[in-house]
C-alpha cells in the first residue's frame, strides 16, 4: 500500500520537529490501551521529553503511520526519525539499558532492590515455577505502583533478586519502586492471592470536605486545582486562589515538588477524584486530595454566592 505524499509529508514534519515521538492511543495522562500505557510509562520513567500523537484523534495518521514504518500496530516509538518499535521492544530496550543509550541518557541504576518474601508466599511461588523449566518470576511495578507478576524466561541480564529459592526479575524502574517491599500470601474473605506491602507507594487519594479545603487554601497549606473546562468555570467559580489545567497549567503543576498538597475540584467530585487526582498520584505526588461533592457542595457549605448548575 502506497502512502499519500501529503500524509507522508505530515508524518515527516512531525518527526523532524521532535527528536522523540510516540504514536499512541490516547494521551500519556489518559492512555486508551494497555500497550500505549506501557510505552508512555517507560518514557515517563526515564524522564525524557517526547512528543506524542493520539492516533485515535487522527484517522489518517493512525493508518498512515503503519504504512510509513511498515509496522502494523500502535504504539510506535521514533527516535531521530527512526522507528524503534512497539511496546514490547520499548520495554525490552529499557530493561537492558539500550533505550537510555539511544536517548543519550545516563545508564539506569541497576542496583537490585531489597525484597522480603514470606515463607507462605515463597511456597506458593516455588510451586507455580516448578513446572516452568528455566523460568523466573518477573515483577513489574508501574507508575501507579500497581504490581504485575508474570512467569518469564530467566534472563542473566535482568536486575534480579535471589531469595527463598526464587529468582525475581525487575526492569530498572520497577527495581527502584520495589526497594523494601514485602511479598506475602493472603488467604482471607477476599480470596487467595499474593499481596505486596510497598513502603514507596504514594498514599491513596484522600477525601477533603469543601470547608477544610477552603481553610487550608487560605492558610497556604493547600494548592487547589479546578479541573473543569473554562465554560463551566465561567458559570461558577470559587473565590479562593486556585489553578487550572488551561495553557501550561498542567505542566506547571507537574513541576511542583512531589510532596505538595494538591486538592482537585470538579462539579460533583467524580472527574477530580477518579481522573485528575489519581493521575497526579500516579505521577508520584504523595499528598493528593479530592474535594468531596465538588463545587456543588462548596456552594452549599462554604460560599452561597457560588451558583449551582
Amino acid at each position: 500500500m502506497s502512502l499519500d505524499p501529503a500524509l507522508r509529508s505530515r508524518i515527516e514534519s512531525l518527526l523532524q520537529a521532535n527528536r522523540v515521538v510516540l504514536f499512541m492511543k490516547g494521551q500519556p495522562g489518559m492512555p486508551q490501551c494497555g500497550f500505549s500505557a506501557k510505552a508512555s510509562g517507560v518514557l515517563e520513567d526515564l524522564g525524557v521529553e517526547y512528543a506524542h500523537v493520539n492516533v485515535l484523534a487522527d484517522a489518517e495518521i493512525r493508518e498512515g503511520i503503519k504504512v510509513f514504518g511498515s509496522w502494523p500496530t500502535i504504539p510506535q516509538l521514533y527516535i531521530d526519525s527512526e522507528l524503534v518499535g512497539g511496546s514490547d521492544i520499548i520495554e525490552q530496550l529499557a530493561a537492558s539499558g539500550e533505550l537510555s543509550q539511544l536517548l543519550g541518557l545516563p545508564a539506569p541504576d541497576r542496583t537490585p532492590p531489597q525484597v522480603t518474601v514470606t515463607e507462605a508466599a515463597a511456597d506458593k511461588l516455588r510451586g507455580a515455577l516448578a513446572d516452568a523449566g528455566n523460568a523466573a518470576l518477573s515483577l513489574a511495578i508501574d507508575a501507579r505502583f500497581q504490581p504485575r507478576f508474570q512467569i518469564a524466561p530467566r534472563s542473566d541480564s535482568a536486575i534480579a533478586v535471589e531469595t527463598q529459592g526464587l529468582r525475581i526479575q525487575f526492569d530498572p524502574a520497577s527495581a527502584r519502586r520495589a526497594n523494601g517491599i514485602t511479598i506475602d500470601w493472603v488467604d482471607d474473605v477476599r480470596g487467595q492471592s499474593l499481596a505486596i506491602d510497598n513502603p514507596n507507594a504514594p498514599k491513596p487519594v484522600q477525601a477533603i470536605n469543601p470547608a477544610e479545603a477552603d481553610r487550608q487554601v487560605r492558610s497556604g497549606e493547600l494548592v487547589l486545582v479546578d479541573v473543569r473546562p473554562a465554560d463551566e468555570r465561567a458559570i461558577a467559580s470559587v473565590a479562593v486562589a486556585h489553578r487550572t489545567f488551561d495553557g501550561d497549567g498542567r505542566a506547571e503543576l507537574e513541576a511542583l515538588p512531589k510532596d505538595t498538597r494538591l486538592a482537585f475540584l470538579c462539579h460533583h467530585g467524580g472527574r477530580s477524584g477518579c481522573r485528575a487526582a489519581e493521575e497526579f498520584r500516579g505521577k508520584g505526588f504523595s499528598n493528593v486530595f479530592n474535594v468531596e461533592g465538588g463545587i456543588d457542595r462548596w456552594a452549599g457549605e462554604v460560599d452561597g454566592s457560588v451558583p449551582k448548575y
